[in-house]
């Protein structure tokens, strides 16, 4: 019996496993919009005494508005209401002003796009941010997107990354998440999804299911390792 290989097998034998989906963090992984959150952040604990050095502001990447307003509230002694409308309007301000597209981002959706993986964009940022990044990275890119308040739970909770999934129709695990923050990507492990990160503060590691690149350029979704 012959075990040579008809051209058909071979041919599916090498067709790269894509993922079901791609579930795309937006400040810091899409846009340098993080540098700015943090800038927002260490311009109020300044303001009120307190450290906003790098180790002081490293809690605070990835947070949803909510969370960080308690985390400065506690540090400074201002009411968490006041604080979260402060910090809102400050860093939508500083959005509004324009955003950079981070290295390989654009290229990256369009290729997902090409291979016919759907995308989704999970942030932790409000509506009104996100529809206004969403507006220099083009919405025709995105299938859908789930912003703060869109899930049951934000981030580290796995809600809105399994809220993307479903809305999208595909199992988590079988997505990969685009990160840069380990508040992130604790929500797209949680989740169940594989993570490619690339961090803009330190904490990520390297694990199972989670692959650190130093650019979005060096993704290749045709050539994603497995969860090992």
């Amino acid at each position: 019996m012959s075990t040579t290989s008809t051209p058909s097998t071979a041919s599916a034998a090498s067709a790269p496993v894509l993922p079901a989906a791609l579930l795309c963090d937006m400040d810091g992984t899409l846009v340098d919009t993080e540098r700015d959150w943090l800038a927002t952040l260490a311009e109020l604990l300044t303001a009120h005494g307190a450290a906003a050095d790098d180790t002081a502001l490293r809690p605070f990447a990835g947070l949803p508005l909510e969370d960080a307003a308690a985390l400065v509230a506690e540090r400074t002694g201002l009411p968490a209401d006041s604080t979260a409308d402060q910090l809102g309007e400050a860093f939508l301000a500083r959005v509004r002003a324009g955003v950079t597209v981070q290295p390989g981002a654009l290229p990256l959706l369009d290729g997902a796009r090409a291979l016919g993986i759907p995308v989704a964009l999970v942030t932790a940022s409000e509506r009104v941010v996100a529809d206004l990044v969403l507006d220099t990275l083009g919405h025709h890119r995105f299938t859908c997107s789930i912003a703060h308040g869109e899930a049951p739970h934000g981030k580290p909770h796995p809600a809105p990354y399994l809220t993307a999934a479903r809305r999208l129709g595909v199992p988590p695990e079988d997505c990969v998440a685009l990160e840069d923050t380990p508040t992130g990507a604790a929500s797209a492990l949680a989740a169940g999804c594989r993570v490619v990160a690339v961090p803009t503060v330190p904490g990520i590691q390297e694990g199972p299911r989670t692959f650190v690149v130093s650019s979005l350029t060096q993704v290749d979704l045709t050539r994603l390792p497995p969860a090992r």
